[in-house]
């Protein structure tokens, strides 16, 4: 068995070689912060069930790159945008994007409350600035809209408009995070909102498809 100590150095390996595919640049700060949460999530998920995933280099392939890929398709959200990412469970994509986008107006929803605790250490033990909203995504009504709502492996495109558009700024945009091309459920979304763009990724590790959403509210 790897010792804890080798896993690291291997975890390390596999995230700047994820990144790097991606291309993205982690700063020596950004890494260990990235580090530091995998520990953080590998502890916790003994006892919380975070993810059905086991193995701690499985977790960074599986969760933390995977997560990254959606870093690039952020690039053009302005500092202080405000993003709601819904469905957050371990911080899969939320952690991720707080990490390497620390400028944004982050909340991390999940109505799962163990999840929201261990948001809430993560936040803590990584001093991050994220807010954290232990609630179901239908009854919550913020004072003021999000500029994106993203999630990962959340829910069917249709539930995620219907659960999440009064959270959502006319002029904003849903980003969600799925496997195989959504083609049922983009079919099936109200009328009122409309695909904005369906983007392949290129995953590093990644054992199947997967794909990014843009939704947007239809015009007129």
């Amino acid at each position: 068995m790897q010792t804890v100590s080798f896993v690291q150095e291997d975890a390390e390996t596999l995230l700047r070689q994820g990144a790097e595919q991606l291309g993205l640049a982690l700063s020596s700060e950004q890494l260990a912060q990235l580090l530091a949460y995998h520990q953080l999530l590998v502890k916790w998920n003994q006892a919380y069930n975070l993810t059905a995933v086991r193995d701690p280099l499985e977790m960074v392939r599986r969760h933390l790159v995977d997560s990254l890929s959606i870093l690039p398709y952020l690039q053009d959200l302005p500092t202080g945008s405000r993003v709601l990412d819904v469905g957050s469970g371990g911080g899969m994509p939320g952690v991720m994007m707080a990490i390497m986008r620390p400028d944004l107006q982050l909340a991390m929803l999940d109505s799962n409350g163990k999840k929201t605790r261990f948001l809430s250490q993560v936040k803590l033990s990584l001093a991050l600035s994220f807010e954290v909203l232990h609630q179901r995504l239908e009854h919550y009504q913020p004072e003021q809209g999000y500029d994106l709502i993203s999630c990962r492996a959340f829910s069917s495109l249709p539930d995620l408009v219907n659960w999440s558009q009064q959270c959502l700024q006319p002029e904003g945009a849903w980003l969600a995070m799925k496997g195989q091309a959504p083609s049922e459920e983009l079919a099936n979304l109200p009328s009122h909102v409309v695909l904005d763009w369906l983007q392949p990724l290129q995953v590093p590790y990644a054992d199947g498809a997967r794909h990014l959403v843009r939704l947007v509210f239809a015009k007129g």
